[in-house]
């Protein structure tokens, strides 16, 4: 008792502290305390606005969304009239579709419970969840429901259709149920009832979001109580992701329309108050349609969000204060200092926490619009898929110091530390293009305006594959249980074949690769090298990733550094640096669980380094990762080249999601943004400087446009003419399988820069050689072997093989 006491009389004289406290000094410390947990990032949300019903079985004395029925009117939106605002919001860009309708309305008109049973529902929460599902399914659009107050069961049901739920709380006033107060003949806002549905969405893991009402009656004690219930919850649920603080106005045809409002200082202590009392990382919004002109001042206060701003809908709560233009929107935001911010009405830090905040039916649609922070998706662009030309939007805003500082360590040849690179991958907008300047000017001073790139062909010698890994759309089956397509194995003739065309089509480089067929031996590898130099000693042999590498090694019997000896000796020459994915441990187990650890790449690429070959350093990224894994992988990659030196290029692979098995099943996102794309070869030159000089885009995943930009923030090298192309096409990718080097030299030349056909190893290449790739003949078809079964000689302990049929 004693201590409860004692919490007692220390909210009682925090509260004396927080009414005594000046509003200058109020709002300093709780805008201090927003930049702490948010730096400058103002949210909102781009939503539709869903009126399902404006029947409601409560009389409060403000509210003019309530409405009686009307003969000859609907008491429900019809299914068409939903879907109909649903498809305007999808054409407007919009991510969220917010439920909003009146309580219960069926236990007090009859007009209700007959159109329910049309409607083939018993209550207004079951049509409700018809038609949430409805627009997610039809659309995409992400539900946020606010439906009052609700049963456990209720909520649960609700959970499985929509990404959020919120009930306002409003006050926790008794006074305000009495007759003469706000609330009077209106049961659902009991505040115990009220608090008992937000504590339930605690349980239930839904992400939530409340808030408080000022200026119906309370006061400012109150207010605070009501803050300090919020925060209670919050400490014991960690559910509440938005709390907000909403302005009473005065309506016309209600019991208070002569009341007074709250003024702007109210509205301003209110929201100081509440940041200050519910800490940094709450996100806390103030409607600015609710304070017209004056909304900019609401952020001096503390506020990180303006809610839901709708570019089609009302707001039919208040339909007299319409919405402020997005336009408008960001010009005051930025005018104060601070970066507008789309996000999703599920917030970021729940978005990237799925298994334990959304129902598995709902996570595949949050995935759809989330970058990798969380927030939403820039564009519908994902990799693959043809970019339209480019706007940058110009912004008022100066580079964040803190930014800015990072850069200059990095530019300096600093070794940055996770944090750093991980701030650097959430730069945006003005912040964003000073980080891709700084990379280009980087890769001015280190390699100068030359673009080069390396006329070879892919051969992937099969599809067939043991590993399970989620994001390959590539591998396929045996031929009993083929995946995606036909397997194919192909004959060593048809590598031998492929070799000698390349070449003579002005190729210096064959890159060998493919799946890892169960039947595969050290000695397949050993026999592919071996028959390649045969045939073409000149070919450059660029071979065989550290998983093939790992499994050749272990099918022998040999240390990796004996086999990989054994490759050098057969004529290998260099190695890719794939199967790298992510060098994180998280996430390659569930990507990729039964693929080699990080420790386990790193290990053959070290110990390659160490027998004498240099190799590559990937990525592939933008699946279920975060800027936290890439900066951990980028770590790594630099690491290990201040002790080898080995690595020659390092090359940025953004997941290609169409076809992927984890793309299909909704288990990833759609690949990376293009802000996270051109952050990624920004971020990798400073943060790999001195140490690896060399960035190279990929224009099979990004086509023209998108390698010119990665082009022109740090990237020097455009990689391969390719010739064959299958494992980003198979998933999905648009941008074709070959880019000739007179198609090479004319996009580099389109950005005045130089291009310069390399070898493999960065050297140049004759005149001769360079004439043959501007020449070339129009490849012949290709033979895809089908499957063959292997046998192994016992007397001579070679392979043999029989086709199958």
């Amino acid at each position: 008792m004693a201590g409860l006491d004692g919490i007692g009389e220390a909210e009682r004289m925090r509260t004396a502290e927080l009414l005594a406290m000046p509003l200058a000094e109020l709002m300093a410390q709780a805008a201090a305390l927003r930049d702490e947990g948010h730096g400058r990032v103002q949210s909102w949300s781009r939503k539709i606005f869903i009126p399902l019903t404006q029947l409601c079985r409560n009389l409060c004395h403000y509210c003019t969304f309530s409405q009686p029925p009307r003969p000859g009117e609907n008491a429900y939106m019809t299914r068409e009239d939903v879907l109909a605002v649903a498809r305007a919001g999808k054409a407007a860009g919009c991510t969220e579709a917010l439920f909003t309708l009146g309580d219960k309305p069926e236990l007090r008109f009859a007009a209700a419970r007959e159109e329910l049973a049309r409607l083939g529902h018993d209550s207004t929460l079951s049509y409700l969840a018809e038609m949430a599902a409805l627009v997610r399914d039809e659309t995409g659009l992400l539900p946020h429901i606010n439906a009052g107050v609700m049963s456990r069961e209720e909520m649960a049901r609700l959970r499985r259709v929509s990404v959020s739920q919120g009930l306002m709380l409003e006050s926790v006033s008794d006074r305000l149920c009495r007759k003469g107060g706000a609330h009077y003949r209106s049961p659902d806002k009991e505040p115990a009832a009220r608090l008992e549905t937000i504590r339930l969405a605690g349980e239930l893991a839904i992400p939530f979001t409340t808030g408080i009402l000022i200026g119906i009656g309370e006061t400012r004690e109150e207010r605070i109580e009501a803050l300090e219930a919020i925060r209670d919850l919050q400490d014991g649920y960690g559910h509440i992701q938005e709390v907000i603080v909403q302005n009473f106005r005065a309506k016309p045809r209600t019991v208070m329309a002569d009341a007074p409002e709250p003024d702007m200082d109210d509205l301003l202590w209110t929201i100081a108050v509440a940041r200050l009392i519910l800490g940094p990382e709450m996100n806390i919004q103030a409607p600015p349609n609710l304070s017209a002109a004056d909304f900019p001042r609401l952020m001096a206060a503390g506020i990180n969000d303006w809610g839901g701003v709708s570019p089609v809908t009302p707001d039919h709560v208040n339909p007299e204060a319409p919405w402020p233009a997005v336009e408008r929107l960001r010009a005051a935001t930025e005018g104060e200092g601070r970066m507008l911010v789309a996000r999703l009405p599920v917030y970021p830090a729940y978005a990237q926490d799925n298994d334990r905040w959304q129902d598995q039916a709902m996570v595949r649609h949050v995935l759809a619009h989330a970058d990798a922070t969380g927030f939403a998706r820039e564009d519908s662009w994902s990799p693959g898929i043809a970019l339209e030309s480019r706007i940058t939007r110009p912004s008022a805003l100066p580079v964040d110091t803190a930014i800015a500082a990072i850069v200059d360590r990095a530019m300096a040849g600093a070794l940055l530390e996770e944090a750093e690179i991980e701030t650097l991958f959430t730069a945006r907008e003005t912040d964003l293009e000073h980080v891709c300047a700084s990379a280009d000017a980087l890769r001015m001073q280190e390699m100068g305006d030359t673009i080069s790139y390396v006329v070879n062909r892919n051969i992937n010698y099969t599809n067939i594959c043991a590993y399970k890994c989620s994001f390959c759309a590539f591998s396929k089956g045996d031929k009993a249980e083929a995946l995606r397509g036909k397997p194919y194995d192909l004959d060593l003739e048809e590598v031998v074949r492929r070799t000698r065309e390349a070449w003579e089509r002005g190729g210096t480089e064959v890159c060998l690769q493919g799946g890892i067929h169960p039947h595969y031996t050290g000695d397949t590898y050993l026999n592919l090298a071996r028959a390649v130099k045969a045939a073409v000693p000149e070919m450059h042999i660029h071979a065989f990733s550290p998983l093939e590498v790992w499994q050749g090694a272990a099918t022998l019997g040999l240390p990796v550094e004996d086999f990989l000896r054994r490759l050098k000796a057969v004529g290998l020459d260099t190695l890719p640096g794939t199967a790298a994915e992510i060098l994180d441990d998280e996430v390659r187990a569930i990507i990729c669980p039964d693929k080699l650890d990080t420790a386990q790449w790193l290990e053959v690429i070290e110990t390659a380094h160490r027998v004498g070959f240099t190799t590559t350093a990937t990525i592939m990224f933008g699946h279920v990762d975060t800027p936290r894994h890439w900066a951990r992988h980028l770590i790594r990659i630099r690491d290990l080249q201040r002790r080898t030196g080995g690595f020659t290029e390092f090359v940025p692979l953004p997941f290609v999601h169409m076809e992927a098995p984890m793309g299909v099943r909704g288990q990833s996102r759609h690949g990376p943004t293009f802000r996270e794309v051109r952050l990624m070869h920004a971020v990798a030159r400073l943060a790999l400087h001195p140490h690896i000089r060399s960035i190279q885009t990929s224009w099979v995943k990004l086509g023209p446009e998108g390698v010119k930009a990665c082009l022109e923030g740090g990237a020097n090298d455009l990689g391969g003419t390719l010739m064959n192309e299958s494992i980003s096409r198979a998933a999905g990718t648009q941008h074709g399988q070959e880019m000739p080097p007179a198609a090479m030299e004319a996009l580099i030349r389109s950005i005045d820069r130089t291009p310069r056909q390399r070898s493999t190893a960065y050297g140049g290449v004759s005149e001769d050689i360079h004439a043959r790739g501007m020449t070339a003949a129009e490849l012949t078809p290709m033979v895809l072997t089908p499957p063959r079964k292997r046998r192994r000689e016992a007397d001579t302990n070679q392979e043999r093989f029989e086709y199958a049929e």
